[in-house]
């Protein structure tokens, strides 16, 4: 039986820092489009992957503007509701406006102009391939790389997710927290220079979620520590949901999580240079 996956990309034109932002160009280029070209990329890869698997790829978006700017790109774009309170529920809505058609359902963010292609396209083989209910990717950090975490969440405690994993990769938890604590960190850092890996994973803000999952993701109400933490990925584990994490790699490409502001936009076109 074919199946087959859609990567929806969330595009709000509201934004308190950076209003319009999926239209706000970075190096001569628009960032939604940005975006749309990881998007295609990661499609190509699955289908190149799985035989018999399409994968398509749509705008939602509340704005004329951006939906005008979609007809300049090789991407159909739907008109969302201006209510939708995260990506995850423009993703639902996006997928119900395309008849609920597809089995497996990714939401990348249109504010992420630097995720590689690879990243998706794995999230995707892996949702397929472990018949959970939700993938998501995790970078495994180098020592030197766990010190900057620390220095950062010294100014900005609740920036960067780290997560827990069972045997089999399936996630235990996450949160802004660095987790695990290590008792044995001087003798595991003695063992490895700074650049070695250590036992901490860190979140990659990129989900796939099969249709029922997805479905019933947005019906259910905010967990409790959902709501404690600030991650919406906890009202999966919370519930009961299996959420896969398949382990990435940057491999020396710039990392960033999303843009929200005119800094952002430097510092991306910095990265790209």
């Amino acid at each position: 039986m074919t199946t087959d996956t859609l990567i929806v990309i969330p595009a709000r034109w509201g934004s308190t820092r950076l209003p319009g932002k999926p239209l706000v160009e970075i190096a001569g280029q628009t960032m939604l489009s940005r975006v749309v070209d990881i998007a295609c990329h990661a499609a190509d890869a699955v289908m190149s992957a799985q035989e018999n698997h399409q994968v398509g790829v749509v705008v939602a978006t509340d704005d004329d503007r951006i939906h005008e700017h979609c007809a300049t790109l090789p991407v159909d774009s739907v008109m969302t509701g201006k209510d939708c309170p995260t990506g995850t529920d423009r993703a639902r809505e996006a997928h119900r406006l395309m008849s609920d058609a597809f089995d497996y359902v990714v939401n990348l963010q249109g504010d992420a102009p630097l995720t590689p292609p690879d990243f998706v396209a794995d999230l995707v083989l892996g949702l397929i391939a472990s018949g959970a209910d939700v993938a998501t990717p995790v970078v495994r950090l180098r020592w030197h790389e766990l010190d900057l975490m620390r220095e950062q969440k010294q100014t900005t405690p609740f920036s960067g997710t780290t997560v827990l994993l069972s045997d089999n990769g399936d996630a235990l938890w996450f949160s802004k927290q660095i987790l695990p604590a290590m008792r044995d960190e001087a003798s595991l850092r003695s063992h490895n220079g700074d650049d070695a890996l250590s036992p901490v994973l860190r979140h990659v803000g990129l989900y796939g979620f099969t249709r029922d999952a997805l479905n019933a993701f947005v019906a259910l109400p905010p967990g409790r520590y959902e709501q404690h933490e600030g991650l919406e990925q906890l009202r999966l584990l919370e519930n009961g949901y299996r959420i896969r994490c398949v382990e990435v790699d940057y491999r020396g490409r710039p990392a960033m999580s999303g843009v929200d502001s005119s800094d952002d936009v430097q510092r991306a076109e910095w990265l790209l240079a």
